[in-house]
Formats: C-alpha cells, sequence, structure tokens
C-alpha cells in the first residue's frame, strides 16, 4: 500500500470567543470547581486581548508554512492541527487522519520544552486517540527542539532588536520566562534543564555581555507550590539593581496566546512601568521563517527514509 504522508502540531488550545472561555477553563481544570468569578476574570483578559485566543489561527498558519516548505522540496504531506483543551481537539484530529487514509505521521509539540511533566500529557492524548482506532496510522512524536540551531538563532535574533532600544546592553534585565510547573511531580523531570541549556546557548550567541534571569510565569491557582522565581518578582527586583528597563523573552513559548498578549504585555509591562522601567518583550517566533524551515527539516528527518 502507498503510504501517505502528514504531520500533526500539537498545541494547548485557547478559548475562540467570550462565550467559549467557560467551557474551556472546564476544560482545563478537568472537574476542579470553576467559580463566576474565575470566569469573569478570565474573560476581562480576553476582551483586552480582542476577545478570542489567537493561538489556532497561529498554528494553522505555522502548519500550512510547513506544508508550502515541504511541498517546495516535492514532498507531499497534508497538514493537521490538534488541541488539548479546545477544537479541533487531538482525538478528533487523528481520527481525521485515519479517515483520510494517512499512513504514516509525525506530530510536533508547539513547546521547545518537552519533557513527562511539562507536555507528557500530549504523548498521553495521541496514544489514547489511535488506541480507540486500532493503532492507525503511525504517528510519531518528535524529541525537543530546545537547542536546535535555527531555534536559538531565531530567539537572538528578535532578543538582538529589543536590546538595540536601550543606549547600553547593560541597562536592560534580560528575562527568559517560561511557564511555571507545581513543584510536585518535577522531582527528577528534565524540565528546568531544559530551560537552562536553552537560555545558556542563547547567551553564548547574542555577542554582547548581557545580565539575565531566568523566571516563570503563569502559575495557576491554589495552595500548591510553584516553580519559581515569578516573572514578576524579577521584574519588580530589576529596579534594585539599576537597571533602567527589562527586556522578557518568551522562551517557552512558540506562539502567541494570552500568556504572552495578556500575561506579557499587559500585566507585566503594568509591572515593569510602575516600578520607573521601560519594558520591552521579544516577539513570538509564530511563523517565523527560520523557526518554520526547522519544523520542516525535523519532520523530513524522522519521516523520510534515511539516504
Amino acid at each position: 500500500m502507498e503510504k501517505k504522508k502528514a504531520f500533526l502540531l500539537l498545541a494547548f488550545g485557547g478559548a475562540e470567543s467570550l462565550d467559549a472561555v467557560e467551557p474551556f477553563i472546564k476544560n482545563v481544570l478537568k472537574g476542579r470547581p470553576v467559580t463566576p468569578e474565575i470566569v469573569e476574570k478570565i474573560k476581562e483578559r480576553y476582551k483586552l486581548i480582542g476577545g478570542k485566543s489567537p493561538l489556532l489561527d497561529i498554528t494553522k498558519a505555522q502548519a500550512e508554512s510547513i506544508r508550502v516548505i515541504l511541498a517546495k522540496q516535492g514532498l507531499d504531506y497534508k497538514a493537521y492541527v490538534g488541541m488539548r483543551y479546545w477544537d479541533p481537539f487531538i482525538k478528533d484530529t487523528v481520527r481525521q487522519m485515519k479517515e483520510d487514509g494517512v499512513t504514516d505521521a509525525v506530530a510536533i509539540i508547539m513547546a521547545p520544552f518537552v519533557s513527562r511533566v511539562a507536555t507528557g500529557a500530549y504523548n498521553s492524548d495521541v496514544e489514547n486517540a489511535l488506541a480507540e482506532q486500532g493503532k492507525t496510522p503511525s504517528i510519531e512524536v518528535i524529541p525537543s527542539f530546545h537547542i536546535k540551531s535555527q531555534f536559538l538563532e531565531t530567539v537572538v535574533g528578535n532578543l538582538k532588536k529589543e536590546l538595540a532600544s536601550f543606549q547600553e546592553p547593560k541597562d536592560a534585565l534580560v528575562i527568559f520566562s517560561s511557564h511555571s510547573l507545581p513543584w510536585v511531580g518535577l522531582e527528577g523531570d528534565p524540565y528546568e534543564m531544559l530551560i537552562r541549556q536553552s537560555v545558556d546557548e542563547i547567551v553564548k550567541r547574542i555577542g554582547v555581555k548581557i545580565d539575565y534571569k531566568v523566571a516563570y510565569q503563569s502559575k495557576g491557582a491554589g495552595p500548591r507550590e510553584w516553580l519559581g522565581p515569578s516573572t514578576e518578582d524579577v521584574i519588580q527586583g530589576a529596579r534594585k539593581m539599576g537597571k533602567k528597563g527589562v527586556i522578557v523573552v518568551p522562551v517557552g513559548f512558540v506562539a502567541d496566546h494570552i500568556e504572552t498578549l495578556y500575561d506579557i504585555d499587559i500585566l507585566f509591562k503594568g509591572i515593569a512601568e510602575s516600578n520607573g522601567l521601560a519594558f520591552r518583550r521579544s516577539a513570538s517566533l509564530n511563523t517565523d521563517p527560520r523557526f518554520m524551515e526547522l519544523l520542516a527539516s525535523l519532520i523530513v528527518k524522522h519521516s523520510e527514509p534515511k539516504q
């Protein structure tokens, strides 16, 4: 039988409208209480970023960009997108792939830092979807791309643009921000190590000496202890370090969504400015051609016969 190839981009998901906020939160919290106060608070955040998450549109655009790159190489791949917490759900996309006759696919978790705690649920969702339909198509999930040169160079290029807005690079504190996770379950997980590896490589490639810190954002509610320091606290500490401003680098995210557009661009900016600091944020990767070329090359590497 002739093989029909595809790739699948896996992402978190986001509410596509204000009406979708409550059911989306319920999906994320999985049975935990969702109070009207929580819903209204999150709705207000969505209103401030335009009333919807752009994540699905961006992920679809990423998929199409990658498909075009592969097509220009003479490679015929169908492109799919699956979300953990909103439509199109991963299980529905995998079912559609089978109905479309896909035999072999490569999946990419759209996050730089792939680990059991950080992204293991994506693998589980794919495995469960395949188990329901007889293990077809064959899907290989690509490992972390956090120290691939094209990823690092794209982040470096975006950071350099923001450093240029300061008279001296040392005037700014560069904050590499990733999603916080609960401490419970992190023992033995490489999440922090992967972040440090990326940051070390990025700093080596900048070409100028900078002051920087690694920080964590967007922690969940509840009494559990979360991985820190928080990005908010690091921003507030920049003033005491004698800095004139901060540059937040969303190194843990590959597309704009509420945690960049609200948490960074609105909340963190407000914290910085209230502390008398200039605020800059390096661009998200989104459909940056260098990043798209990287993902296309990984798809080929993990699915094409070795020469």
